[in-house]
């Protein structure tokens, strides 16, 4: 297939495309910089099967040729980048989307949108089942994220009933593995770039909220097996094994042998207290479940860093 990846410089939106290119794909990558970066898909540069075009997608995207597939990957996904930039992560989640979609209805393309945990808000039902419609502060900090994701997906099945796009929709629970930034402001990046610096570990509250963590290349799996899937609503991708935010600061203790303490602060406005995927769905039909241990993925991830980050 000839395939369109917004958002194809980033951290799962690179793997993605690696993924889609060994399988023999052809890659058009759009990304406006602003969270991804150039090295994450300079190893691709070469290859004949792979395009990046600088590009923002909050305005009129045009392509030449046949597109088969669309992915719209693009958004500022962490609380340092969509606090940073929330005009720009609501006109991604908007505008982006709507762009993405003209884009699948004038080639006739097929759409998958990546969509994210956050739509459940500070979740009141754990785990958390598709059919959840979520507890959502729209007008918090958090909410320019949120309802960003939450305006994309209503925007995509709209394009499905009324354009009859055959569209998908991942809910990606937290992913982790090579190529976060160390400055990501996300959890896993965090604690392992304060322990290979032996500097304290920041925990928000008691560190009692939990959450759960996807190896990078189960994540990309589930997002294959859903591209080619007849399933046309919200499916959760992530795993289901949940843990305290206190715990794994500990973990990544002991895999970094970070002599690092543990300190705690105020915990963020509207941080979610649980967060973990009922994946019946996916596991029933795309066949699909996270594969990657916990301490696998996470040593796989803190060598990347000491060989990307040192010093």
């Amino acid at each position: 297939m000839r395939i369109l990846l917004t958002g194809g410089a980033g951290c799962i939106g690179s793997h993605l495309a690696e993924r889609l290119i060994e399988a023999g794909h052809h890659i058009i990558c759009l990304d406006n910089l602003i969270t991804g970066s150039v090295k994450n898909v300079e190893h691709l540069s070469e290859n004949e099967r792979f395009k990046f075009i600088k590009h923002d997608v909050t305005e009129y995207i045009s392509v030449e040729g046949e597109i088969d597939y669309v992915l719209h990957l693009a958004s500022p996904a962490s609380p340092v980048d969509y606090l940073n930039y929330p005009i720009k992560t609501l006109k991604v989640g908007s505008l982006g989307t709507h762009n993405s979609l003209g884009v699948a209805k004038e080639h006739g393309a097929k759409f998958l949108l990546a969509s994210t945990s956050e739509v459940y808000g500070d979740p009141l039902v754990n785990p958390q089942p598709e059919t959840y419609w979520g507890n959502v502060n729209p007008i918090g900090p958090r909410g320019v994220y949120d309802e960003a994701k939450r305006f994309a997906e209503a925007i995509t099945l709209a394009y499905h009933r009324v354009h009859g796009i055959d569209a998908k929709i991942a809910r990606i629970f937290n992913t982790y593995g090579e190529r976060m930034r160390r400055c990501d402001g996300r959890v896993v990046p965090n604690f392992i770039d304060q322990a290979l610096k032996d500097v304290p570990l920041t925990v928000y509250g008691d560190g009692s909220q939990t959450r759960s963590f996807c190896y990078i290349s189960d994540t990309v799996g589930g997002l294959v097996k859903l591209m080619g899937s007849d399933i046309n609503e919200p499916v959760n991708l992530g795993n289901p094994n949940e843990m305290s935010v206190l715990a794994f600061a500990q973990k990544v203790k002991e895999l970094t042998g970070s002599k690092s303490e543990i300190v705690f602060e105020d915990l963020p406005v509207n941080d979610p207290k649980v967060r973990r995927p009922d994946i019946t769905k996916a596991k029933k039909e795309l066949i699909w479940e996270p594969k990657v241990a916990l301490e696998e993925g996470l040593k796989n991830t803190i060598e990347w860093f000491r060989k990307n980050y040192p010093g």
